[in-house]
């Protein structure tokens, strides 16, 4: 990864100090790759495909999961959900005592899996059951209860299922390390945030309508190190306080700073010791705030979500309430609620849910240019060779170029919808569906 004149690099997910060994060059360990930022240095990957076309392998995958795959060696690790349903009348029943029910889902006992694939085939190779929850919160339609992404950190895999729990396997044995869930807090639509690893901390957000806070766990023994409350004052109706953010982790000037989009605010923390070191405002009403945040040199970019998403440009470099000094523009149009962005080369690209593709300048928000993709989004997008992939709930992944006009190179179908953003290892696509799990290969 290339330094800023800052020294500033995206913070490795592993280090040697940690006990925790270092992985290769087509590793992707956690959600959006290496640096968390959904660009790969691999070439070579395909740029069409189709059911019947560059397909070296398909594995179906049981019950429901909107987690990305993470790579390690030869081994894909994935998390799904199998639920027991309920009756037509036993599941309005149970959502007839919800305050407001509208788009959610509940259902009857809950399992939630760890699943290790073997690269190279494609068989499935454990199963292993890590929560069972008899009567789980509803979930929203379009969220599933194993969306968070896990992490491989050397040996280790860590999965987190917010309200339920966070677990950590051997990866070589097998085994299940620990289990920590006692952290309870009301999703409302269900787990989203996906675990960051730091040396040796594991660390998530637990943003709920009824409490928010975020947390470091000892990767050793998954026991609380540290834990800070937000401190950004929020609105007053609890479901406007929850968020589904995913931590980034900085190194600026030997500090390891951890960027923690919440409702309302973005925080800068400190990963050794969980103490804040500055907020900034998202100027006005901003929660369920999914996207993980992207950088540019010395600025981080903050998709705010609902209702409408604003685009947040805040330099990470301050300390204490930065509102007024280190923001550097705000953009309302047509920025996405659930996928995140790319930042590359000095432009900023996304989707908006509804499929208004956009290209901005980074260090003004001027636009560039702007397109309409089919469909609707929520996986999050890659960047591979300059080229852009957009993954669409209805299977589509269009390709585009990068640069400073509208490109399209292609445009690929797959029988199932995606959720769960995309992997990439080796010369190699790999890529989750509602059903099945594929590897995508010239």
């Amino acid at each position: 990864m290339k330094k800023f004149a800052l020294a500033v690099s995206l913070a490795a997910v592993f280090f040697p100090a940690s006990g925790l060994t270092v992985l290769g060059e087509d590793e992707w360990p956690q959600f959006r790759g290496p640096g968390g930022q959904g660009h790969t240095e691999m070439t070579g990957l395909p740029l069409t495909w189709s059911e019947s076309e560059n397909i070296k392998w398909k594995t179906d995958i049981a019950g429901e999961g909107h987690s990305s795959p993470v790579i390690s060696g030869g081994q894909i690790w994935l998390t799904t959900a199998i639920t027991a349903e309920l009756s037509p009348e036993e599941q309005q029943k149970r959502l007839s005592t919800l305050k407001n029910s509208n788009g959610l889902k509940i259902v009857g006992e809950l399992t939630l899996q760890a699943v290790q694939i073997d690269r190279e085939s494609g068989e499935i190779k454990r199963q292993v059951g890590l929560f069972t929850i008899p009567n789980p919160e509803p979930k929203h339609a379009l969220n599933s209860y194993a969306s968070p992404t896990p992490v491989i950190a050397g040996d280790r895999v860590f999965f987190h299922f917010g309200t339920y729990g966070t677990a950590c396997i051997d990866r070589k044995s097998g085994e299940l390390l620990w289990k920590n869930d006692t952290l309870k807090l009301e999703h409302q639509n269900g787990p989203g945030s996906s675990p960051a690893v730091w040396q040796d901390r594991v660390i998530i957000h637990l943003d709920g309508t009824d409490t928010q806070s975020i947390v470091a766990l000892d990767a050793a023994t998954g026991k609380v190190v540290w834990q800070t409350k937000r401190s950004g004052e929020m609105d007053k109706t609890p479901e406007l306080q929850k968020a589904y953010g995913t931590p980034l982790i900085l190194e600026i000037n030997d500090r390891p700073l951890v960027i923690s989009s919440a409702a309302n605010w973005v925080y800068g923390y400190d990963a050794r010791d969980g103490k804040e070191i500055w907020k900034a405002s998202y100027g006005k009403l901003g929660f369920s705030t999914v996207p993980r945040p992207v950088i540019s040199e010395d600025t981080v970019y903050i998709a705010t979500s609902y209702m409408q998403s604003r685009l947040v440009a805040v330099k990470f470099t301050g300390e204490g309430d930065v509102t007024g000094s280190h923001i550097r523009w705000t953009s309302d149009r047509q920025i996405p609620q659930k996928p995140s962005l790319i930042a590359l080369g000095g432009r900023l690209y996304f989707v908006s849910d509804q499929g208004i593709v956009r290209s901005l300048k980074a260090d003004s928000g001027e636009e560039v240019w702007f397109a309409r993709l089919d469909g609707d989004y929520s996986a999050s997008p890659l960047e591979a060779e300059g080229r852009l992939y957009f993954f669409n709930q209805d299977g589509v992944c269009t390709v585009l170029e990068a640069g400073d006009t509208y490109k399209e190179l292609a445009k690929n179908k797959l029988d199932g919808g995606f959720m769960a953003s995309p992997a990439v290892a080796g010369k190699a696509l790999f890529l989750r569906t509602a059903t099945s799990l594929y590897r995508i290969e010239k």
